[in-house]
Formats: C-alpha cells, structure tokens, sequence
C-alpha cells in the first residue's frame, strides 16, 4: 500500500484495508454508516469486536446538531470511554459530520475515516477540518482535529453512482488548477473515464497535503483550498435552503465559473477552464448572483464585512487573502 504522511498521522491508499487498520488498543468501537454505505460498504470492511454500527440518513440536510445529538447518545448508550474509537465508513458528510462528534465527545476520542467517496477520498477524510452546518449556512460549527488514520481503499469506488463519481472532480480540478499545471494538463487531455484514478486520487492527495504539512491551521498558505469555494458554499447553501441540495463537488465547479472571473487570468485561461467544465460535467443551473449574498455575507472567511477570496494568479497559481465589497462582486 501506498503511505503519505501528514502531520501526526498516515493517509494508506491500496486494498489491504485489514492490515493497515489497528483497533486492538480501543476499549468500543463505533462504525458510523449512513443507509448507502450499510448497504453497499459494510460489508467490504472485516467485522470488530465490541464494535456498533450507527445509522444516520444521508444527505447535506442532515449535517447538522440534531444528528450529532443522535450520535452523541448512542455512544453514550452503550457506554463508550475515552478509550474508544469511531469508525467513520462514508462520504464527506460522514467524515465531516463523524470527525466532529469524535472530537467533541468526553472532550475527544479517536477517529478514522473509511472514505466510500471519491471526493472524501481527495478531500473531505483528511486534513483535520470537521464541522456542521447550521440554519443552512456550510460549516458554521466545527474545529481542527486529526483523524488516527486514514485508509483509502479503491474498491469503494465501485459502490458510487455515476454522479457521485463526476462530481468529486470539483475538487480534483480545483487542486489542479491552485498548485498543479502537470495535473491539469492530464485532465485536459484525457476523458475522465479514461484516467488512471489511483493515480489522480494519489496526485491530489499529495497536493492537498503538503499544503497542510505547511500550515495546518490555515493562516495563509492553506487558504489557497478555498479557491472556487466562497461562491461554491453559497451555491450549496441556497440550494439548501430551497429543499434541493446538490452535490458540494458540482457546487465547487459552479463556484469555480464564478470566481475565474473575478480572477487574475487572461482570457484564454478563463475559456479554457470554462470549456472544460462544461464539456465534462452537466451541471445544476447557476443561481442569480444577488440570491447568494446573503449567504456569502455569512462566510467564516469573511474580515472586516469583506469577502475574502482564494483566486487563481494563474493555472497552478492560487493567492490568498483577496478582499471584495459585495457590490464588487
């Protein structure tokens, strides 16, 4: 298998899930599924002792304080100590949404995350950032906080729907296009379904990490991530609001669209980007920018009532820190 370290802890990417998975040192242990992975997922990972198995619904609705609560108090049920672990067997929301109840309970226990997604594959199962959202605003709750570990297994990949599947590539593009112009140049001349995805996924792992290694907390470097995200979380956060969320890596791609225009590119570079999302992705429809800013007015990122931007200087080259007045925008 295939080792990339992080900060206090290793990202294994390859099939022999069982041997990389250590759990002999915890007292209970906790797989937390959604309907999707109990169905498709749980099987494919060895059966542990003192384990339970928690169920919550899928979907970017239920990221929220209510579901904590119903994690919270079936660890608390069945009496688990700080000596315990939670297995978090999912997508971006589990990790996300299971990293955070870890890491708040008895003031933290131990978690690893199993990502079944692509786009928990290349972004949301490592890294350290867990959170909630709350009143249909992404991410308003949550902290810094390490995983124990993290084991990619490819045959998870078998188990994603199609859209599923496309729509992690809103987070592979926007790592190619804020630090890797030879990743970039692999999309571009290559349909997705003919990419060596081991090898996408272990490009933009690397990618995403060794920022990381450089600045965890996200005081400068780190925020080059957020690039195709201010408008993407606003987009995710109407379509919220509305009852119909949409996949957060189509809401990356959207949000892409809107900030290379804000960007320092030249205009062959925006139409090359533009063309190729839209010849590889059907997209959600755009919503009208003056919908999104009472969303984008709420983002975390925001300093002194002044959106603040991730933008491309660029293909391969991210800046940070890039404040706009909303009536800018």
């Amino acid at each position: 298998m295939e080792e990339i370290k992080s900060n206090d802890y290793s990202i294994w990417l390859g099939e022999d899930l069982e041997s990389k998975l250590n759990l002999k040192t915890y007292s209970k242990v906790a797989i937390l599924v959604d309907e999707n992975t109990k169905k498709y997922c749980l099987t494919l990972i060895p059966k542990f002792d003192s384990s339970i198995i928690i169920e919550i619904s899928s979907g970017e609705k239920n990221k929220n304080l209510e579901t904590c609560s119903l994690i919270w108090n079936k660890l608390l049920k069945n009496n688990f100590d700080k000596n315990s672990v939670i297995i978090n067997l999912g997508g971006g929301l589990i990790c996300d949404l299971g990293g955070f109840c870890a890491s708040s309970f008895k003031r933290g226990i131990d978690y690893i995350n199993l990502p079944t997604s692509l786009l928990a594959m290349v972004d949301a199962s490592f890294g350290g950032k867990i959170g909630v959202n709350h009143n249909n605003y992404k991410n308003q709750i949550g902290l810094f906080k390490n995983p124990k570990q993290v084991i990619i297994n490819h045959k998870f990949l078998s188990t994603l729907p199609n859209e599923e599947f496309y729509s992690a590539f809103g987070e592979i593009v926007k790592h190619a296009l804020i630090g890797d112009l030879e990743l970039w140049k692999i999309l571009l001349k290559n349909k997705i379904q003919n990419l060596n995805i081991q090898d996408i996924i272990s490009k933009s792992i690397q990618l995403k990490n060794a920022i990381i290694l450089n600045d965890f907390n996200e005081k400068n470097e780190r925020k080059k991530l957020n690039f195709g995200h201010t408008f993407g979380h606003a987009i995710e956060s109407y379509y919220i609001s509305k009852g119909t969320a949409i996949l957060h890596g189509y809401a990356v791609l959207l949000g892409i669209l809107c900030e290379i225009e804000i960007s320092n590119l030249s205009m062959k570079e925006k139409v090359e980007i533009s063309n190729y999302i839209s010849n590889n992705f059907q997209l959600p429809d755009m919503p009208k920018k003056d919908k999104l800013f009472n969303f984008i007015k709420q983002d975390k990122k925001n300093f002194s009532e002044r959106v603040n931007f991730s933008l491309l200087n660029g293909i391969g080259n991210c800046t940070v820190d890039n404040l706009f007045k909303i009536n800018e925008l």
